[in-house]
């Protein structure tokens, strides 16, 4: 049962160019997004370390002001205002004075913040410039650094704020005989850190999604123009008939698709070659047979039963014609298998050992005396069984045509890149009007000579000489005799020539 066609719309969904333009737009959207996402990751990786690297530069400041207050400098971010208090240099006495030294030398950046904790307890912050958020508003925040810093290590962490995301590190400190705990915090929300990543990223995915259209938009009219052979193909070949293959398909260009299209084309042309041959052969065979069967209708409805005489003549005119038709049939069965490229099997033949050969086969044909000609000791690829069937066809020709005693040669010489097996003659020669038809299926020479045969024998010695990739030559002066010649290629080349009538001005 014939499957039911999909709906147009399914079927464009499905379409060569639709698939051609999907594997594309799919493989340059996973590049963009490879390539923009391991950018910013690879970004991203490189702010947080620097946020890090910022955050240990202000811890190393503070433990160098606790142990070496003497040696302290203001730690300054490149965008915070010059408005450090200045170290007095002398040692701490009680936690407040060291954390407002702390505070007053170690300055967060203005996407930072820092606050000095004592007893748990936000006690100091830096002054005098404002801060974009104030660490001591969060007090679970405090609560949760002054338990992580209890057991005296410096903490560096993360932490989720009103504010936002907050990279932090957390420093305890001790002033012996103080009796107070403190812990200086500083921290940088990353959220504004990284916005301007954000923002790039964004722009990025905006640039990407254009490219993308554009790259579909390309594509499309792209793989259109490069299939477009493909849809005149389909388009031609549904114009295409049994009875019209006479139409072809345009052929541009030199790429794959050119090639597809010549391809198809020179199939058509194979198809539109056979479709011929076959209305043609069944056309000669209807006339070829019709005779015969007329014939022997006729005597069968004439035959006086009652008369032995007249019914053995009807009987011996009756097996006579149906003998001919015999005949006919198997030439067609054999010309039918000599055009059949597949039943060809080239080997290499030596043409001097197989001009020998056919010589001693025609030797003993009767009537005309055989005589060797010039045999070309050259190899070529081909069928020896078949070459030698179509040479003894043309000798038989030769010899049906011939006077009685006349000579007939057979040889075989080289000429250029090829080489030629002929056979040639000294029979009446073929009139120029005749030298088409007779390679024709049952075309004959009307010579009025009465010579009985199919007319297939020269068609099947000409498809012979095709599927070896020659030709048959014909050189003919009317009154002196004829040649003929299979003409094959030193090299194969398939599908060359079918005949070459020349005729000779001597």
């Amino acid at each position: 049962m014939t499957p039911t066609p999909a709906p147009a719309p399914v079927r464009r969904l499905r379409s060569v160019r639709v698939r051609i333009l999907a594997a594309i737009l799919v493989v340059t959207a996973l590049g963009l997004l490879v390539s923009g996402g391991a950018s910013f990751l690879l970004q991203r990786d490189r702010i947080l370390a620097s946020i890090d690297e910022e955050l240990r530069q202000q811890v190393e400041s503070v433990r160098t002001i606790v142990e070496s207050p003497e040696e302290a400098v203001v730690v300054e971010p490149d965008d915070a205002p010059l408005t450090a208090a200045p170290t007095d240099g002398s040692g701490f006495t009680d936690m407040d004075s060291l954390l407002r030294t702390v505070l007053g030398q170690v300055l967060p950046r203005l996407d930072g913040s820092t606050v000095g904790l004592v007893d748990g307890v936000a006690r100091w912050e830096p002054q005098p410039y404002a801060l974009s958020f104030l660490l001591d508003d969060d007090s679970a925040f405090l609560a949760r650094v002054s338990e992580e810093t209890a057991a005296g290590a410096t903490v560096l962490g993360w932490g989720e704020t009103d504010d936002g995301t907050l990279r932090y590190a957390a420093v305890p400190l001790r002033v012996e005989g103080a009796g107070t705990e403190g812990v200086f915090v500083t921290a940088i929300d990353t959220d504004a850190r990284l916005s301007d990543l954000s923002d790039v990223s964004l722009s990025y995915a905006v640039i990407a999604l254009v490219a993308l259209a554009a790259t579909g938009l390309v594509g499309w009219f792209v793989a259109g123009r490069l299939l477009s052979p493909i849809r005149e193909l389909r388009r031609t070949a549904s114009r295409i008939t049994a009875t019209d293959l006479g139409e072809r398909i345009p052929v541009g260009g030199d790429d794959d698709v050119s090639d597809l299209t010549r391809t198809v084309n020179d199939m058509i042309g194979r198809l539109e070659g056979s479709f011929e041959a076959q209305r043609r052969l069944l056309a000669d065979v209807r006339h070829e047979l019709g005779t015969p069967i007329t014939i022997v209708r006729g005597h069968l409805e004439l035959v006086d039963a009652r008369d032995p005489e007249d019914v053995e003549s009807t009987r011996a005119i009756a097996l006579d014609e149906l003998d001919r038709m015999g005949h006919l049939l198997e030439d067609i069965a054999e010309l039918s298998e000599a055009e059949r490229e597949d039943r060809v099997a080239p080997q290499p033949t030596a043409v001097g050992e197989l001009t020998r050969q056919v010589l001693a086969k025609v030797s003993v044909i009767p009537g005309p005396r055989w005589r060797s000609g010039p045999v070309a000791e050259v190899s070529v690829d081909a069928d020896a069984a078949r070459l030698t069937q179509a040479w003894l066809q043309l000798a038989d020709n030769a010899a049906k045509y011939s006077p009685e005693g006349s000579t007939i040669v057979l040889g075989s010489e080289r000429r250029g890149d090829r080489v030629e097996l002929f056979v040639t003659d000294e029979g009446p020669g073929i009139p120029p009007a005749a030298r088409d038809r007779i390679f024709e299926r049952f075309g004959r020479v009307d010579d009025g000579r009465g010579i009985r045969g199919s007319g297939l024998g020269l068609a099947i010695v000409s498809a012979i000489a095709r599927a070896h990739g020659g030709r048959v030559v014909l050189d003919s002066v009317p009154g002196r005799g004829t040649r003929f010649a299979l003409s094959l290629p030193l090299e194969r080349h398939p599908h060359d020539d079918t005949a070459d009538r020349t005729g000779s001005t001597e």
